[in-house]
């Protein structure tokens, strides 16, 4: 097994969404569901270890980080990747940073940039300040997430406040200027003493000529554009070839549905439209607190809708809804009983014959890959950017393959969920 590019994510979304993106250009691509016990396969060129820790403590975070990289060292891999969400999201304490640093200090590299611009979705990054749409990060939903708040649009700041290290700046008018300008100001702030650059970037190209720049940097952070960019140096080099068919998947069947726990903007939009035409079951944060047996109520309400079209599951709800749930039950308590009751309806989805499962938000796809004991996912064809349908290594309990979507909160067209079922062979 000779995997050229060894990726560590800090959750499942944001695995697929990387994954997909190495596929689009080529790579084919296994993501792994934590630190793997066995090999993924002989033909596969980058491995995607998704992880959740995002909002672990710090401590918990980095070790699991350094667990997935010495398993991926063991694999041969020539570069390694570490892969945040597109809007920087962390607690106060990290983990982006910490996690960083600890991973260059195992491998003994002084030197990475920070890089989550994803421009096709809306984030893009200048003078070091990372916008969502036309809007800085703080002034957008992000300031409303339950879990990881973004109050502080400036990256270098935002990073600063959590390594040790210093933080420089790649400024645009340097990256309009490509590959060889880009490297030129990355060793001028190494000179200088920085461990980090933050890049900015506005357009694809941008991120083309940065992930050109990156060839031979021993480890990447960043969110999932800079992807588009680092497959074509292992072409250049001679280690991937140009032809190569990435996202074929078996064929998948069996019964469709929508599991949401996501609060983002995006996904309150597209609940709201499938809510339109499809049958849905709402969880309700406070009937779990009460006791109530809401999981066995919701498998005996899809039990006579499902085999007709898809179902929604969902706890996703406003701010205003979300901040009324935390007052009350307190954020870690509503999360974690969401987040149970989710797994444990997909569970007993699969089991009632659901072979097509789309899953949203960060946290509860982790739930919802661990509940099924999924090790692993090989990634096929792109639904929206970030967004790829994927088989799990591992198969149902009546052995079909599962087809399983999962999506990241702030991801995808609003008609996300209604369209998706069409890119399944």
């Amino acid at each position: 097994m000779a995997i050229l590019l060894g990726c560590i994510a800090d959750d499942f979304t944001g695995g697929t969404d990387l994954a997909g993106m190495l596929v689009k250009a080529g790579m084919r691509t296994v993501q792994m569901i934590g630190v793997p016990k066995e090999s993924p396969g002989d033909d596969i060129d980058a491995v995607v270890i998704a992880l959740k820790s995002r909002t672990s403590p710090a401590e918990e975070a980095v070790a699991e980080s350094l667990a997935a990289l010495r398993w991926l060292q063991q694999t041969g891999c020539r570069q390694f990747y570490f892969k945040y969400c597109s809007t920087f999201d962390s607690t106060s304490k990290g983990n982006i940073g910490p996690v960083a640093e600890a991973l260059m200090k195992e491998l003994g590299c002084s030197f990475t940039i920070a890089c989550p611009a994803f421009p096709v979705n809306g984030r893009t990054i200048y003078k070091g300040y990372l916008f969502v749409g036309d809007l800085l990060l703080s002034d957008s939903g992000m300031r409303h997430h339950p879990l990881t708040p973004m109050g502080d649009s400036s990256l270098v700041r935002v990073l600063q406040s959590q390594v040790q290290g210093r933080v420089g700046l790649a400024e645009h008018a340097t990256v309009l200027k490509g590959e060889e300008a880009i490297r030129s100001r990355f060793r001028a702030l190494e000179a200088a003493g920085c461990n980090f650059a933050v890049v900015d970037a506005l357009s694809n190209d941008d991120l083309l000529a940065i992930g050109a720049a990156c060839a031979g940097m021993q480890l990447v952070t960043a969110g999932s554009g800079i992807a588009l960019g680092l497959p074509q140096n292992f072409r250049r080099a001679g280690l991937l070839a140009d032809d190569r068919v990435a996202d074929a998947l078996p064929p998948t069947g069996g019964l469709r549905a929508v599991i949401s726990g996501s609060c983002s903007i995006a996904t309150q939009g597209q609940v709201a439209a499938m809510r339109a035409v499809h049958p849905s079951f709402h969880v309700d944060p406070f009937e779990l607190a009460r006791g109530v047996e809401v999981v066995a109520a919701a498998l005996e309400w899809a039990a006579s809708r499902i085999k007709d079209e898809p179902v929604l599951f969902y706890a996703t709800a406003s701010p205003e809804a979300v901040k009324t749930v935390q007052m009350q039950l307190g954020s870690e308590k509503a999360g974690k009983l969401i987040e149970a009751a989710l797994a444990a309806i997909a569970k007993g989805l699969i089991e009632m014959g659901v072979g097509q499962l789309i899953v949203a938000g960060g946290e509860t796809s982790g739930a919802v890959v661990q509940a099924l004991g999924v090790s692993g996912l090989r990634i096929g064809v792109e639904i929206d950017p970030g967004v790829p349908w994927t088989t799990a290594i591992t198969k149902d309990s009546v052995g079909r393959p599962l087809a399983l979507a999962l999506k990241s909160g702030n991801f995808g067209s609003p008609d996300f969920f209604l369209k998706a079922w069409s890119k399944l062979i």
